[in-house]
């Protein structure tokens, strides 16, 4: 089986990154187009072959647009897929409207929920789909959203993208995230892993994305109510959104004087989540997200009821759910998480086991051969 796969990006979508890896480990032919960046050496590395391609359509660009379909023909008929499986929106508009002639099955993973929650989006997406397209929903609330757009149900199935499970394996907290930043014993650390997203104008949005003022707000509310929290953010701008990222910066130090530690990039993530007592993810709209690495390294997780958060957190069992844009109701879960820490530990053991079995990426490969299988005829729906 010949599987070509579309992304828009050489720098970041490790998680595809670990699906292709099982492909090809199952015996696929998997061909990759994207553009130059560090992971392409990645993705050579696991077998795939991979062909230097931006597939990405620009929508502010409109005269590029016959030379880019024209050139994703051209690598298609070189190529000669059995099926085309894309990662993205703009790579999939770019894909429906090149091949809109073409009988070979394309298949659109939805990495995010984003352009589902706004209908004139949605609609544009679906308004290029033709017979030849099928879907793979990355959580329960995309396939959902499918069905609720009159998507018959063999159309879409559900895969969820992973990451390195083995990078993230609980370990004691040694205290050198406290002593960095000077922090006792008693104090607990608040911790938000995130890229720094600004927010979307033309979706009407004033806060960013993954919830950075929210984070900040809730922390400022549990100290303004007697609690020795302190809150922790990790990750940096995304792309160019340095202006971004120095605007919540200056937010904190307005909200929460003290109080919001930033750490910027750091490629010690695994060790980080050991210093932190809860992990928050606050998100406005998301996947799964970094719940699954908080999960995975054991660590009380409250995120948002939005998106693919309620497929792993699971209030009672594995964590606890907060309505998005809700900075009191955040800040007042971490109080009640941190009054029963028994409670929070059990949670979080009962978070890792499910992550692990739930987000195998060997059974994810394998789910995702089967859905190739049941698309091209070759297996029983």
């Amino acid at each position: 089986m010949r599987i070509l796969h579309l992304l828009k990006t050489g720098v970041g979508a490790s998680w595809a990154l670990h699906q292709v890896r099982e492909l090809v480990r199952l015996g696929m032919d998997v061909h990759v187009a994207m553009p130059l960046g560090p992971m392409v050496e990645r993705f050579a590395a696991v077998g795939a072959n991979v062909h230097p391609f931006q597939a990405d359509i620009a929508a502010h660009r409109p005269w590029a647009w016959p030379a880019l379909l024209t050139s994703l023909r051209a690598l298609v008929d070189q190529i000669a897929p059995d099926l085309i499986h894309s990662h993205f929106v703009g790579t999939t508009a770019t894909m429906r409207l090149a091949l809109s002639q073409s009988e070979i099955p394309r298949v659109f993973q939805v990495p995010g929920p984003l352009h589902l929650e706004h209908p004139f989006y949605a609609r544009a997406e679906l308004s290029l789909a033709g017979p030849q397209d099928h879907w793979i929903a990355a959580c329960r609330w995309t396939q959902d959203a499918y069905r609720m757009h009159g998507i018959s149900a063999r159309r879409v199935s559900l895969s969820y993208y992973t990451t390195d499970l083995a990078r993230f394996t609980p370990a004691a907290d040694d205290g050198s995230l406290r002593r960095a930043l000077g922090l006792n014993a008693q104090t607990a650390v608040i911790g938000m892993v995130a890229y720094c997203y600004p927010p979307k104008r033309y979706l009407g949005q004033r806060r960013g994305i993954k919830g950075h003022e929210d984070f900040i707000d809730a922390i400022a509310w549990c100290r303004a109510n007697g609690a020795d929290v302190v809150g922790v953010v990790v990750g940096s701008a995304w792309g160019r959104a340095e202006w971004y990222e120095r605007q919540v910066h200056a937010y904190a130090m307005a909200r929460c004087p003290g109080g919001i530690h930033f750490l910027g990039h750091r490629n010690d993530v695994a060790a980080l989540y050991a210093g932190f007592t809860i992990a928050v993810h606050p998100s406005l709209s998301e996947n799964v997200g970094g719940a699954l690495e908080s999960s995975l390294m054991a660590v009380p997780t409250i995120a948002t009821a939005t998106g693919g958060f309620p497929d792993l957190i699971r209030p009672g069992k594995t964590g606890w759910l907060v309505p998005p844009a809700s900075a009191t109701r955040l800040g007042q879960t971490i109080l009640q998480v941190l009054d029963d820490p028994m409670t929070a530990n059990q949670m979080a053991a009962n978070a890792r086991a499910q992550a692990l079995e739930q987000f195998s990426s060997e059974r994810l490969g394998r789910e995702i051969r089967d859905i190739y299988r049941q698309i091209l005829g070759r297996s029983p729906a």
